[in-house]
C-alpha cells in the first residue's frame, strides 16, 4: 500500500529534480574533435532492449529507414532483450561514446526500474548522453464491465469504500504503469492490490476475462478492447483527452495532475558522447519526426510526437526518476 503523498510534495520534488539536471547537459557542452564532426561514416547500430514486435521494436522501425537517409549510413535496429530491458540498456550504457552506437529507451527503464531497483546494472542519469524524446505514449485505466464503477467518481468511490478488496494488473511490478497506479493510491489514500505479469498482453487478457478488475496500460495497447467493449475506460494519463475516447477525462481533469504523466521513447547514447555527434543526431531526428507521413504513422500508434532538446530531454529523465524514487521509498516498495 502507498503512503500518502500531497499534491504540494510531488510539485515541490518536480521543482527541486529540475535544479538538478546540469550535470547531463554539461556532457554534451564540449567541443569535439575531427572525427565528431565528420560523423558518421559507417552504420549506426540501433539497440532495442526488447524483443521484436513490441512498441519499441516497431518505433525503431519506423524511425531507421528515413534516420539512415538523413545521415546517409545504414541505422539498423538490433533487438537485445532480457531481463525486463536492462540487458539491451545496459549495453548502451557500456558502449564506445563514438554516436555509432545508440538506444530507443523507454521511460521505465530509466525512471520506474532503477528507482525500485538499486541493482540496475546502469544509473539513469550519470551512464547515458540524452539526445531527444522521440514520442510521448498516453496510460488509460480501465475497468472489466462488471466492476460497479463506470466512471471516475464512481471508481475512486469504490475502491475507497472496501480497501484490498480489488486487484489491478500491470505488466510487471516496477513499470512505469505500476507506480504511476501506486502514485494514484497515495494521493487518493487508498489501496489496491497490485497483480503483476509478464508483459501488457497477459495483463490485459486477464482483465478481459474478469480474473482481475482493473488494468492500468499502454493506451494504444488497451484501446482494441475498449473499442470492443471488453474494457471500460475511466481516466487517461495524457496532456489531452485522446481523440477515440472523447468522453474519457484526464488525470489532471479529475483533479489529480501529478498522475498524468505520460511514458516516453527516446534516443541516448552511452555517457560522453561529443556535443558534436549529438547535434548531429539530433538535427536529423528533427527533420524526420518533422515530416507528415512518419507523425502520422506514429501517431496511429497513439503516440505523440515530441522531438525535445538534449537538455530538455535530460531534465525530463532527472525529474522522472527522482519523483518515482520519491515514490518507492514512501511506498516501500520492492522489486519481485
Amino acid at each position: 500500500m502507498a503512503l500518502p503523498l500531497q499534491n504540494e510534495e510531488i510539485l515541490t520534488l518536480q521543482r527541486r529534480s529540475l535544479i538538478a539536471w546540469g550535470a547531463s547537459a554539461a556532457l554534451l557542452a564540449a567541443s569535439g574533435p575531427s572525427w565528431a564532426r565528420n560523423f558518421p561514416t559507417r552504420p549506426l547500430r540501433l539497440v532495442v532492449p526488447f524483443p521484436p514486435g513490441g512498441m519499441t521494436d516497431i518505433i525503431a522501425r519506423l524511425v531507421a529507414p528515413p534516420l539512415a537517409l538523413e545521415l546517409g549510413q545504414p541505422v539498423v535496429p538490433d533487438n537485445r532483450p532480457g531481463a525486463a530491458g536492462t540487458i539491451g540498456t545496459s549495453e548502451v550504457a557500456r558502449a564506445t561514446p563514438d554516436g555509432y552506437t545508440l538506444g530507443l529507451v523507454t521511460a521505465g527503464l530509466l525512471s520506474a526500474t532503477p528507482a525500485i531497483n538499486p541493482r540496475t546494472p546502469y544509473h539513469p542519469l550519470t551512464d547515458f548522453t540524452p539526445i531527444t524524446n522521440v514520442v510521448a505514449t498516453s496510460h488509460v485505466v480501465a475497468v472489466h464491465p462488471s466492476f460497479p464503477g463506470h466512471d471516475f467518481a464512481s471508481f475512486l468511490s469504490e475502491i475507497r469504500r472496501a480497501p484490498g478488496r480489488f486487484s489491478y494488473a500491470t505488466a510487471g511490478t516496477g513499470t512505469i504503469l505500476h507506480l504511476q497506479f501506486e502514485l494514484l493510491e497515495s494521493l487518493t489514500r487508498t489501496f489496491v492490490v497490485h497483480i503483476p505479469y509478464r508483459g501488457s498482453a497477459p495483463a490485459l487478457a486477464d482483465a478481459v476475462a474478469g480474473h482481475v478488475p482493473i488494468v492500468i496500460d499502454v493506451f494504444s495497447t488497451a484501446l482494441p478492447h475498449i473499442q470492443a467493449g471488453r474494457l471500460i475506460p475511466i481516466v487517461v494519463a495524457a496532456p489531452q483527452r485522446m481523440p477515440q475516447l472523447p468522453h474519457v477525462p484526464t488525470f489532471a481533469e479529475v483533479g489529480f495532475e501529478p498522475v498524468n504523466r505520460t511514458g516516453f521513447f527516446g534516443l541516448h547514447g552511452p555517457r560522453g558522447l561529443d556535443r558534436a555527434v549529438v547535434e548531429r543526431i539530433h538535427a536529423a531526428m528533427t527533420r524526420i519526426l518533422a515530416e507528415p507521413a512518419l507523425r502520422r504513422r506514429l501517431e496511429e500508434l497513439g503516440a505523440t510526437v515530441v522531438a525535445n532538446t538534449p537538455e530538455q530531454f535530460a531534465e525530463q529523465i532527472r525529474l522522472e526518476f527522482e519523483l518515482y524514487r520519491e515514490l518507492v521509498q514512501r511506498a516501500g516498495l520492492r522489486p519481485d
